[in-house]
């Protein structure tokens, strides 16, 4: 269909897996799952719910009879009970006790619940093939001298792989910051309409321990180790603001990747992928534009932005519940994984195609190192018997005149031949090259590197070795 609006996040960036998560299916199946967990956690606590009852709600689970379900909501207005009569009607002999006991809140708020978690384990499994990608182009780069850049003006030098290790870090961050989520996360379980948990104690006949037990055998079957101790209708609506917030987080460190490559992309020493038929500007032709770092970027404000509703839906709730959280959260936290996915798609599929450009790296590196290399000439000369101050001053102006050939004449950087020219140095051009050699002023970025991989690194990627690879694949 053309003629209605649709998700660019669903139809350009986010793929199947994640898509599917949020999808109609996926939410009313789970509710299905949440209503057989219920019926056999009340029967195996002494409620007088049959065996039969259960295997024929366990023999519809994933059958939805939709169309009954649609045409029930016209009437009653409530989607939860009009899935409950549809449910009802393809098992007429469960139908009495399906959702006894329980508020609309005991299937959609656990629902959204397991559907974050397994959200955030395709999050975290993109985050390891991320990972991987840059510890090769680290571990490839790790000794190749590149200029730093501190204001974005020339600074000491590092190495290519020197600088995938700090995006590198980034990201080892935010997959711990998933783990610390993941590993928080607990069901709602089956409060009731304040919390309180008063109707399940009606049918239980006032006793406190089946009451206990009914969150705890709940949570099991759905493979939560526990529910929320406390809660009002819902649960707090902090835990979707810590999930945002880790998802904020990976926004945050892949725009800051997608902003250095396009910075190096312009001065052409990385670039990303551009495939041979893609066209990079409508105008000009001979364009290779970062169109995807640049859709990284994108996605990413939106998402950082995004964090901001569960922030301020958890700020304002009312007492035990509240409705103003829900038309927000059936958006906010949907499209939040679906941009991070699209995100992680884009940052995988560029860090594996990166084209790395040598020559260019070190024809940037000559035009700089002669200034930077001035303090270990000077010392040299000294040891040579030469006078620090004459040989200071004598470097000051030949860095000038230099630095106007550059500057005011577009001409190459001479300040080593004028070097070894004066006399007061005492040193031949050759000398000069040899101690303006890249790899002295690298200090220890390559041993840094190699040491964070197989340090920090390659431990995570042994603790996740049962996550296979997957090419990331990008639409457009």
């Amino acid at each position: 269909m053309k003629d209605t609006y649709e998700s660019p996040l669903s139809s350009r960036y986010a793929d199947d897996k994640m898509k599917y998560l949020f999808s109609p299916d996926k939410k009313f199946r789970t509710w299905r799952r949440l209503w057989i967990a219920l019926a056999e956690a009340e029967k195996e606590l002494g409620l007088n719910i049959t065996q039969e009852q259960i295997d024929e709600m366990k023999s519809h689970a994933d059958d939805i009879n939709y169309d009954v379900a649609e045409a029930r909501e016209k009437v009653v207005r409530h989607d939860v009970m009009s899935h409950v009569y549809a449910f009802g009607i393809q098992c007429p002999k469960a139908e009495p006790i399906i959702h006894l006991g329980a508020t609309s809140c005991y299937v959609g708020d656990n629902t959204d619940i397991i559907i974050m978690r397994e959200a955030l384990q395709l999050v975290r499994d993109k985050l390891v093939r991320v990972v991987r990608i840059l510890a090769k182009f680290a571990e490839k780069y790790k000794s190749l001298p590149t200029l730093a850049f501190t204001h974005f003006q020339p600074a000491q030098p590092t190495t290519v792989g020197k600088r995938a290790a700090l995006w590198l870090q980034d990201i080892l961050i935010d997959l711990e910051d998933v783990e610390y989520v993941m590993s928080g996360m607990k069901l709602l379980g089956s409060k009731g309409t304040t919390g309180t948990q008063a109707s399940f104690l009606e049918l239980f006949d006032g006793d406190h321990e089946k009451v206990r037990k009914l969150d705890k055998i709940i949570a099991g079957k759905i493979g939560f180790k526990e529910c929320f101790a406390v809660s009002g209708q819902t649960y707090t609506r902090k835990l979707d603001s810590r999930v945002l917030a880790a998802l904020s987080g990976i926004a945050q460190s892949a725009a800051k990747f997608s902003n250095d490559i396009r910075l190096l992309q312009h001065m052409k020493e990385v670039e990303e992928p551009f495939e041979k038929n893609q066209i990079g500007s409508s105008a000009m032709a001979y364009k290779r534009n970062p169109m995807r770092s640049e859709r990284i970027a994108s996605l990413a404000r939106y998402v950082i932005v995004d964090s901001l509703n569960p922030c301020i839906t958890e700020a304002t709730q009312w007492f035990e519940r509240t409705l103003d959280d829900s038309a927000n959260r059936r958006i906010s936290i949907p499209e939040a994984f679906l941009a991070v996915d699209g995100i992680l798609n884009l940052y995988a599929n560029v860090a594996d195609g990166l084209v790395v450009y040598p020559r260019v790296i070190k024809k940037h590196l000559e035009s700089e190192l002669p200034f930077m290399a001035t303090e270990n000439i000077m010392m040299d000369a000294v040891k040579r018997g030469g006078d620090r101050q004459k040989l200071h001053e004598h470097i000051r102006q030949h860095s000038m005149a230099a630095s106007r050939v550059v500057k005011e004449e577009g001409g190459k950087n001479d300040l080593l031949e004028r070097i070894a020219n004066d006399p007061i140095f005492g040193v031949s051009l050759e000398d000069l090259n040899k101690i303006a050699s890249p790899e002295k002023y690298v200090g220890c970025a390559p041993q840094q590197t190699e040491d964070f991989i197989s340090g920090t690194v390659k431990p995570v990627l042994e603790r996740y070795s049962s996550v296979t690879d997957e090419k990331a694949e990008i639409s457009v």
